[in-house]
């Protein structure tokens, strides 16, 4: 090992012992369920904004987003802006009245009014899918990323560092609960925003600051020409490239609001106001970032022979790192790389504890406490069965993650987008606003989302037919599209409203008023939602 991967080792050593420590930390100050799922509901505005900030920006926005800019110009610039835009409809339509309604997790507002095993199973599947859809993308980026800072190709690698990242996700949940994730991801956002600001400064540097330049070096190194600058290179060869992309836009501005380890960050504030400064605080920081990666994936553009990108991209942001700080085998180089690296690293550490966390936290509360125990299981059962549920749901996400490093992280990520958009957000919208909507169009609308949207990916160039494909010696994709969000979204809405209109289920209007009063005004909100 030279003197550069020994400065990278020490630096991804030493964000992994930060947050190790965090986490034990964290496991004095948990005593009860509600510190455990709910970090005490003690976070202000301002923290939790952070830490929204440090789940939302994950290895997809850092690695993902900047690879695709840097690949395909204009048309990945475009995930940046659905990723931002989609914090609109959280704020206006979902921050408030889940935190005011909800308890724990997602099912906890969906089930007030209805029956609760079936609702809490449909919401519990729906919420580990949605998990591991995304978990999917943090592991392959981290597989990827230190093979690149250990200079080797080689798939043991690749698949020893998903098998780590895994073994540290399922200790963080385990030991920290959602205090320690919390503030795992509040010092991640941290350090994401200064190292990004730094690269992006160096960047500018190079072209003093003329963003015109960069673009125009960009357009020009890329061999792409004014083309790199227009919308229709990645989207618009033809009519089902066009229809793929407003398929995506729908997934990204739709699915912000309906994935769950972002719905129970909600939960951790102590009143409804906080919730709502904590969306203001994250969009703030969150619309910075995706500026930030516009001058990264452009600035890749420019300045790396476009023959020394990964297929998928994903390293865009690294290996522009190494340039702006001196050069390939330079000790600035070398700082920089294993500076962002390291960051990235941390990236990846605290979105999978946070997503790991969510699909552990509803499979013991909703599925073994709420279904299985009927509502008679204790706090120290449920917070046993989540620690189980987190090493499980870890260790599927290993196996998974590692056939699946071939495909770009950021596109992984839309995948997880189309399926919350599909199968929670139109059960979570309906619940909240019509009074009409009941168990059976909660019970369509989440399984009839769900199997659409992962039935139509399995069935799509993504998985067989094409060289970048999942299986890319098989071919069995009869659906054109690659995000499946466009068929999927409407279909879960579209089922949630026939399961309600034809459902004999007796008219509960009565606890519908009591959800609208809950989640208006916050009267209620610690209670238990079990009825």
């Amino acid at each position: 090992m030279d003197g550069n991967q020994i400065l990278t080792a020490g630096l991804f050593l030493a964000v992994v012992a930060l947050t190790v420590a965090i986490t034990f930390w964290a496991s004095r100050q948990t005593s009860g369920a509600a510190d455990y799922y709910a970090g005490g509901r003690g976070f202000s505005g301002f923290q939790n904004g952070l830490a929204i900030g440090g789940d939302y920006m994950s290895a997809a926005s850092f690695l993902g987003i900047s690879g695709a800019i840097a690949l395909y110009g204009y048309d990945g610039f475009l995930y940046s802006i659905g990723f931002l835009v989609a914090w609109l409809v959280a704020l206006l339509l979902v921050a408030e009245v889940l935190r005011n309604s909800g308890r724990y997790t997602m099912a906890d507002q969906l089930a007030y009014r209805m029956k609760q095993r079936p609702v809490r199973t449909a919401a519990a599947v729906s919420t580990v899918a949605v998990s591991i859809f995304y978990l999917l993308a943090q592991m392959v980026g981290a597989g990827a990323l230190v093979a690149l800072l250990l200079g080797v190709e080689s798939g043991a690698v690749k698949n020893l560092t998903i098998f780590i990242v895994g073994a540290l996700m399922i200790f963080y949940v385990t030991v920290g609960g959602m205090k320690g994730t919390t503030w795992v991801q509040i010092v991640k956002a941290v350090l994401l925003m200064t190292g990004s600001a730094l690269i992006v400064v160096l960047v500018l540097l190079k072209f003093d600051f003329n963003v015109s330049d960069l673009l125009g070096a960009a357009s020009t190194n890329n061999g792409a020409g004014q083309a790199f600058l227009e919308p229709g290179l990645r989207y618009g060869a033809d009519l089902t490239s066009k229809i793929d992309f407003l398929s995506l836009g729908l997934a990204l501005v739709l699915g912000t609001a309906g994935l769950p380890h972002i719905l129970i960050r909600f939960y951790t504030t102590p009143t409804s106001r906080d919730a709502r400064k904590s969306v203001l605080w994250a969009i703030g920081l969150i619309g910075t970032f995706y500026l930030f990666t516009l001058v990264l994936g452009f600035g890749a553009a420019a300045l790396i022979d476009p023959g020394d990108f990964d297929a998928a991209g994903n390293l865009a942001a690294p290996r522009l790192a190494e340039v702006v700080g001196g050069g390939v085998g330079t000790v600035g180089g070398a700082i920089l790389l294993a500076l962002i690296a390291a960051v990235a690293f941390a990236t990846i550490l605290a979105v999978v504890a946070g997503l790991t966390l969510t699909s552990s936290m509803s499979v013991a509360h909703d599925i073994y406490n709420s279904v299985i125990r009927k509502g008679q299981a204790t706090e120290k059962e449920e917070m046993r069965v989540s620690r189980i549920a987190a090493g499980v749901i870890g260790l599927v996400a290993i196996l998974l993650a590692i056939p699946a490093q071939s495909l770009n992280i950021a596109f992984l990520v839309a995948l997880a987008f189309a399926v919350a958009a599909s199968a929670n957000l139109p059960a979570i919208l309906y619940n909240m606003f019509w009074r009409g909507f009941n168990t059976r169009g909660a019970v369509w609308s989440i399984y009839g989302g769900l199997i659409s949207a992962v039935g139509l990916v399995i069935f799509s160039p993504v998985f067989s037919g094409s060289e970048t494909a999942l299986f890319p010696d098989a071919d069995f994709a009869w659906f054109p599209l690659a995000n499946p969000g466009i068929v999927s979204i409407p279909l879960g809405f579209l089922l949630g409203f026939i399961g309600s209109v034809t459902s004999k289920e007796p008219d509960a209007a009565e606890r519908y008023t009591e959800l609208e009063v809950r989640a208006l005004t916050g009267a209620g909100a610690e209670q238990a939602v079990q009825h």
